[in-house]
């Protein structure tokens, strides 16, 4: 079965025009062209087109988009990856739409306010007591006051560099490539580059980055949470697996030096 370009923008709740540049540069190519010109597209294009939208969702280039798209890999195995995104993204906004509910009860019905149940989903201290108990007071405190002196669009562009991090390493452990290998290692980098921007850290403090690499690697695997974020255990696995070869082989060199 083929839908025509306008069936599936208005579907889509896209443009023609945008499927047809989509098709100009690469990311999206008609199933099939009739000999009026006009464009069609069969369910494989289509389930292409969810992909590309779920990714311009987390703010991704349309150039990384295409390189994504086109590496060898299970759609299925991808799109459940996503699904996990999606599903913690889910419960965030679920718990964000509470909260502001029960302030406009309150506020309707000219009730007291309950400031410690107006900022559930909003909140990046939720983890406070668990990171104290981990790595210190010490360490939360310099973490908590670099992130409330961001500005809103700092604050969006690191979290557009750590979705596109998660995305990476999902999608790399559902192609199934060498933990090993110059891929994964490339990963790991960016991962220990992204920790070491993150004040009150060991890896920031410049301290023992080996050891809490590797003890992050075995949490990520040990905690469902941090699990779902890599699209389940089987990918935090292959993330811990990544990070344990380049602890012990580029971490333990530099700290040789």
């Amino acid at each position: 079965m083929e839908w025509s370009i306008n069936q599936i923008a208005k579907i889509a709740g896209t443009t023609s025009r945008t499927l047809r540049h989509y098709g100009d540069i690469g990311l999206l190519a008609p199933s099939s062209v009739g000999v009026n010109g006009y464009r069609h597209y069969d369910e494989r294009a289509l389930v292409r087109l969810q992909r590309i939208l779920l990714l311009r969702d987390l703010g991704l280039p349309l150039p990384q988009i295409r390189d994504i798209l086109d590496r060898p890999e299970s759609e299925e195995r991808a799109l459940e990856a996503h699904v996990a995104w999606l599903r913690q993204e889910q419960d965030r906004l679920a718990r964000q739409i509470a909260s502001v509910e029960s302030t406009i009860t309150a506020l309707r019905g000219g009730e007291q306010l309950m400031a410690e149940n107006m900022f559930d989903g909003f909140d990046h201290t939720q983890y406070r007591e668990e990171v104290e108990q981990r790595w210190g007071a010490e360490a939360y405190a310099r973490s908590d006051a670099w992130w409330r002196g961001m500005s809103a669009e700092e604050r969006a562009a690191w979290q557009e560099r750590a979705s596109r991090l998660t995305l990476d390493w999902t999608d790399a452990a559902a192609r199934g490539i060498d933990p090993a290998g110059d891929e994964a290692q490339a990963l790991a980098e960016r991962h220990v580059a992204w920790l070491t921007d993150i004040p009150g850290t060991p890896a920031a403090n410049r301290g023992d980055v080996k050891a809490y690499v590797l003890g992050l690697g075995d949490m990520y695997v040990a905690d469902p949470r941090f699990a779902a974020h890599y699209g389940g255990e089987a990918g935090a696995g292959f993330v811990r697996d990544a990070l344990r070869v380049h602890a012990e082989a580029r971490l333990s060199a530099i700290e040789a030096e």
